[in-house]
């Protein structure tokens, strides 16, 4: 049976890339480019391969043949590894010779010929039902040849590689408090989520205080939470000179920790919660059965069990401060969000996509890693 996915997203593709710009010459950091086509930006050669590519996507899609997704697979998977040579391609043809702050930039076309052989990737591995280990070595073989392209030097007149080179230092003092403030609210979440989600197990009555003081702090906006903050802390701060040493003041590391483990909460208890009660009494009777007392019956049998959907719950809530943590930067907190305002304020597009490209990539990342996680703790049917 013909694939339906696949063709309507190479003609997309197809008509995308030949219809917008594929990259961008500006002659300096701020002043807006010329944008040039697909065949204006890489000539006739490299335009009609990118059109052959697509072109035999689709059409092998088409095909009634019941291993068309091994080529398929070879031939996106191709394309997704080699796909900077296109602005490298752009670059040479482009950049004038002496015109120092002259820059390429990448255009829309590229962001979503990018996209959618993504989407295509996606799609194929779906198909063929293929593994973790089959999808971790395409994702190294795309990362690792976009790595060799980057430090081959025919890229340093990208703009977002010039706005890295400018400042390596601060990107990696950003990622490292990015990472920190997002995976230490969701450590300190995670440990709260527990021990209400067992308060609410072992009480009823704190059931409906707890949910509802959790969805509260939930419904609060991101800014507002941050906002809030800074007045408490600031007269903690000043009451306390100790907490000021300590670096805990209206704004900086501390009101964005606090917000982001409001924030984290909700999703954790509940999933916690949902995950201990609805194991399965029978398999609770069978372990009373066999002699377990309730401690051993919590940390043998309920807490396996659930431990999958607990799981589920910090990937949501890992994906939820990462994202959140950018907007921790209008309070002094640091990240990836201090480059996007940066950004903003100085209109360098390229200086935000320094910030919000590493958030999107730390995103996905978690996502993948948790949902593995997850993945490999569900119980096989000859255990369960």
């Amino acid at each position: 049976m013909p694939n339906r996915v696949l063709p309507v997203l190479g003609c997309l593709a197809l008509a995308l890339v030949w219809l917008l710009d594929l990259g961008v010459i500006q002659p300096n950091r701020i002043v807006p480019g010329t944008g040039h086509g697909l065949i204006s930006a890489v000539g006739g050669p490299w335009a009609g391969l990118v059109s052959l590519v697509l072109a035999g996507c689709v059409l092998l899609s088409f095909l009634p043949l019941r291993r068309r997704y091994l080529p398929l697979l070879g031939l996106v998977g191709l394309s997704l590894a080699l796909l900077p040579l296109l602005l490298e391609v752009f670059a040479g043809r482009h950049l004038p010779e002496d015109a120092p702050y002259a820059r390429s930039s990448i255009g829309a076309g590229f962001w979503c010929l990018l996209f959618l052989l993504s989407l295509m990737l996606i799609e194929i591995l779906g198909r063929l039902g293929s593994g973790r280990g089959l999808q971790l070595m395409i994702l190294a073989v795309i990362v690792g040849s976009w790595l060799w392209i980057l430090r081959g030097g025919g890229l340093e007149s990208l703009s977002l590689v010039r706005e890295f080179n400018a400042r390596p230092d601060k990107f990696e003092q950003a990622l490292w408090t990015h990472l920190a403030l997002a995976f230490g609210a969701v450590g300190i979440s995670a440990g709260l989520a527990f021990l209400l989600a067992l308060k609410m197990i072992r009480s009823v009555a704190w059931r409906r205080p707890i949910l509802g003081a959790v969805s509260f702090l939930q419904t609060i906006p991101s800014l507002a939470v941050f906002g809030l903050l800074i007045a408490p802390l600031s007269a903690l701060a000043a009451a306390f000179p100790a907490l000021q040493a300590m670096g805990i003041r209206g704004i900086g590391w501390a009101p964005a920790l606090l917000a982001l483990v409001a924030y984290s909460l909700l999703p954790m208890v509940r999933n916690t919660f949902v995950a201990l009660t609805e194991v399965p009494e029978s398999l609770a009777d069978a372990g009373r059965g066999m002699g377990m007392n309730e401690r051993q019956l919590f940390f043998k049998l309920k807490l396996p069990l659930a431990l999958p959907v607990i799981v589920e719950g910090v990937r949501i809530t890992t994906i939820q401060a990462i994202g959140l943590t950018a907007v921790a930067a209008l309070i002094g907190a640091g990240g990836f969000g201090s480059f996007i305002f940066q950004g903003l304020g100085q209109a360098a597009m390229d200086l935000v996509l320094l910030g919000a490209l590493p958030t999107i990539a730390l995103a996905l990342l978690a996502d993948a890693l948790l949902t593995m996680l997850a993945a490999s703790l569900k119980p096989t049917p000859a255990t369960a």
